[in-house]
């Protein structure tokens, strides 16, 4: 068997990329966002804040809000055929 190497953000130099507009300090009305249970948001990564980033397979995926838990909101996505909970911080997702 062969040991793993690295850690969870790993093969994400492209995918975690961030357009030259977004470079640069960190939006507070983002980073202190309210949704609503039951609210559609994106997931995107921002590479800038690793606090309640999800694994890298769900960026870019769309999801439902269920809950929040501390600062954080539980998020609902399907992964193939299959219903996934992510606890994601509210700098990582988009309202839709």
């Amino acid at each position: 068997m062969v040991k793993r190497i690295g850690r969870q953000q790993r093969k994400t130099r492209h995918k975690f990329k961030r357009s030259r507009r977004e470079k640069g300090k960190i939006s507070l009305s983002r980073y202190f966002q309210e949704l609503a249970p039951g609210q559609k948001v994106g997931l995107k990564i921002n590479s800038a804040v690793q606090k309640g980033q999800f694994y890298r397979r769900f960026h870019g995926l769309t999801g439902t809000i269920q809950s929040r838990r501390g600062f954080c909101y539980v998020v609902s996505i399907t992964d193939g055929d299959k219903d996934k909970t992510v606890y994601v911080h509210p700098i990582h997702l988009v309202k839709l």
